[in-house]
């Protein structure tokens, strides 16, 4: 038998998979790294944690599993988007990364706009927003700039550890989408958006795509690990394309929800010739020659994890959400909005910050935990009328990540979005998309979707109830004021915090 690995190096903690030939999972293992938040709005991390936690996890993962490192074919990544890894001449990092969904850069995001306005869509697909690379890029060259002047290249999270990992220093077509740094259409570096605004090229790595064969582990990583410098490396993609790679959204007729650290929801999309204005995301897909969109949440399990340590640190997270049940549609009268740390879809809004709504002393702690996960899900039905204004809808929608694990957020699922959700046979989201990649590279595959057909089938089913429906459907009426209602007094809270 042999087997492949996937690297899943997430916002929290890396979790490494050891997939075998028939997608069975056979040995997993995961480490956990600090996140740095320094000011209010900064997100940083030591890029240094990721190397040493993925080292960890794959040694534990070798020692666990028993399998030999010479059965092991292949390896690739899923990784974290959009975050700023900066690197000297002698490859050495110069700052702590800039992360996704730090918010510092809206001033760079204002002069993106200002100087190239709807040209910079039609280029990159996207509209500018702090969360990508190209405005912290921007950042550091107006705020440090003699430690800018240092700067040889720039990568992305899961980049930096393949360059660890083999020595082979490049960027992943489907992660260097999300820099925003990109012509789409014509998958190269734009020499329009790095003129404009002074940017040297060699800043920028060498594109490949996410099979691309970019060699083998080090000598010297390969003994540190367990494995054989033998194991060919894969280049990998960007968490989104390597979840829906992973559930199996290789068609435009389907669509994934996603609840990780920030929540998505995504579809497949054949060609780039999509226009939606910037409202959505659209990048370039790990599978070949494709793209994707979506649009996101960016504190969706975020929320739940806030929601938890704040008032229950020290129940079972299981437990925790579980409690939801004893509350009921609409939480008793509670409302939430996910802001916590700003939205990107559908508002584009660094400044505001989450609400409960309608708190009542009547109210438990199971109904707080209840209007989370309502709130979560809320803001996907956002993104999915957007879809559904350009013309697009989709049968069911496949659910990865935390909201995959609990059946009652499941039906919450299914009766606020009003779709069937599927629940996949075995969930490993992201992780799985990044050993199905190394299964395709390492030849076992003919292509992506031969990988799927034989890794990944669903196992549960979760229809939407009718009354719940309905109800959910004026509840979503009263959620979707929230937002023009809070912003302003939100905004006017920064100043205090």
């Amino acid at each position: 038998m042999k087997y492949v690995i996937g690297v899943d190096l997430g916002t929290s903690a890396v979790k490494v998979l050891l997939v075998d030939e028939t997608g069975q999972v056979v040995a997993q293992a995961s480490a956990a790294y600090p996140l740095a938040q320094p000011q209010p709005g900064y997100s940083e991390q030591n890029p240094e944690d990721w190397v040493t936690g993925t080292t960890t996890a794959l040694r534990q993962l070798l020692a666990d599993s028993g399998v030999a490192p010479a059965a092991i074919s292949g390896l690739s990544y899923s990784g974290q988007m959009h975050g700023l890894v900066l690197l000297d001449r002698a490859g050495a990092v110069l700052r702590p990364a800039i992360l996704w969904n730090d918010t510092r850069t809206t001033t760079q995001s204002a002069e993106i706009t200002a100087k190239l306005g709807e040209r910079f869509i039609a280029i990159t697909r996207n509209r500018p927003l702090e969360g990508f690379t190209l405005p912290k890029l921007l950042w550091v060259k107006e705020n440090e700039p003699e430690l800018f002047a240092q700067a040889a290249h720039f990568l992305l999270p899961k980049d930096y550890v393949r360059y660890r990992m083999t020595g082979q220093l490049a960027m992943e077509l489907s992660d260097a989408a999300g820099t925003v740094m990109l012509d789409e259409a014509n998958q190269t570096w734009s020499q329009a958006v790095l003129d404009a605004f002074g940017l040297p090229a060699r800043l920028c790595p060498p594109l490949i795509t996410a099979t691309t064969n970019v060699g083998s582990l080090t000598p010297a990583y390969a003994s540190t690990v367990g494995l054989t410098s033998a194991t060919a490396v894969f280049g990998g993609g960007a968490d989104n394309a390597c979840g829906a790679i992973g559930a199996g959204i290789l068609r435009a007729d389907s669509a994934m929800v996603s609840i990780g650290t920030s929540g998505v929801v995504l579809t497949y999309e054949p060609t780039a010739n999509v226009n939606y204005h910037g409202q959505l995301h659209l990048f370039n897909h790990a599978v070949p020659n494709a793209y994707y969109s979506m649009g996101v949440t960016l504190a969706a399990g975020y929320s739940l994890s806030w929601l938890k340590q704040t008032f229950g640190p020290s129940d079972d997270f299981t437990a925790f959400v579980a409690s939801a049940a004893q509350s009921s549609i609409g939480a008793h009268g509670l409302l939430f909005t996910p802001y916590l740390v700003g939205e990107r879809t559908p508002y584009a809004d660094a400044k505001i910050r989450g609400s409960f709504i309608g708190v009542d002393s009547k109210q438990t702690r199971a109904d707080f935990v209840r209007a989370v996960l309502e709130g979560i899900v809320f803001s996907f039905r956002d993104i999915l009328a957007i879809y559904q204004a350009n013309g697009r809808d989709f049968k069911q929608l496949v659910s990865i990540g935390g909201g995959a694990k609990s059946p009652l957020w499941l039906q919450i699922q299914a009766d606020i979005l009003n779709k069937p959700i599927v629940r996949l046979a075995s969930e490993q989201g992201p992780g799985m998309g990044a050993a199905m990649l190394a299964a395709v590279g390492s030849g076992w595959f003919a292509d992506l979707q031969a990988c799927a057909d034989s890794f990944i089938a669903p196992q549960t089913v979760y229809q939407p109830q009718p009354a719940n429906v309905a109800r959910y459907a004026q509840l979503y009426q009263l959620y979707r004021q929230v937002y023009a209602a809070t912003q302003p007094i939100t905004a006017g809270l920064l100043d205090f915090q």
